[in-house]
């Protein structure tokens, strides 16, 4: 029987740091990403994505989300990729993790975001995460520039950016959901770039670089 890996080999990528797993979210694991997501990412009225869509009622959250997952690996090409990476600790799914680029072969720059289950928030993992996947663009892909954005209020999110050594970018005003809000950008490159006292372990990376133009 053909191997998954030889159809889509980002199936293969897995991202391991001291307390975590990253690797691309497949349908099975879609059940465990909605009961993460509705167990709570942030407080009432605090949303803090461009994108509301935490606040679905919990009957279309899942549907929501699986549909979000099949258009990111649809949709993928080494022009234009997003790849949205689950977050196991203890075994447990925990949040996500996204990495994506576009023109990386000329640019070489990707951007990122995620989001925690609030059961684990505050331990630092936020950290671990983000640094796994700039580590992983960086070292392994050959990227040059890793790009972020949070609203201007969220402390959690800018406070990893500066932890993993980010610099402020400018500031814009967007819609986030039916709100303007003020987003502060980020970005970090190898030379900035704050490393963690941990290397990153990465197993199926050739196939998958190859498939994202980075090969």
């Amino acid at each position: 029987m053909t191997a998954l890996t030889s159809i889509w080999p980002l199936s293969g990528l897995t991202l391991t740091t001291p307390r975590l797993i990253l690797r691309p979210i497949t349908d099975d694991d879609i059940p465990a990403a909605a009961a993460a997501a509705a167990s709570g990412i942030h407080d009432p009225g605090r949303n803090p994505f461009s994108n509301p869509w935490t606040e679905l009622p919990a009957d279309t959250l899942g549907t929501n989300m699986a549909q979000w997952y099949w258009r990111c690996r649809g949709q993928a090409t080494p022009e234009d990729w997003t790849l949205l990476l689950g977050i196991w600790h203890e075994g447990r799914f925990v949040g996500c993790q996204d990495i994506g680029a576009k023109d990386f072969a000329t640019l070489r720059t990707v951007s990122t975001g995620s989001w925690l289950t609030q059961s684990v928030q505050g331990r630092g993992l936020g950290t671990e995460m983000r640094a796994a996947v700039v580590l992983w663009a960086f070292d392994w892909l050959g990227a040059e520039v890793a790009e972020s954005e949070a609203a201007a209020w969220n402390a959690a999110s800018l406070g990893v950016s500066r932890a993993l050594g980010y610099e402020l970018n400018g500031t814009t005003r967007k819609a986030w959901g039916n709100k303007a809000v003020d987003v502060q950008k980020v970005r970090v490159t190898p030379e900035t770039l704050e490393r963690p006292d941990w290397t990153l372990q990465v197993k199926g990376h050739e196939a998958a670089a190859r498939f994202l133009g980075a090969g």
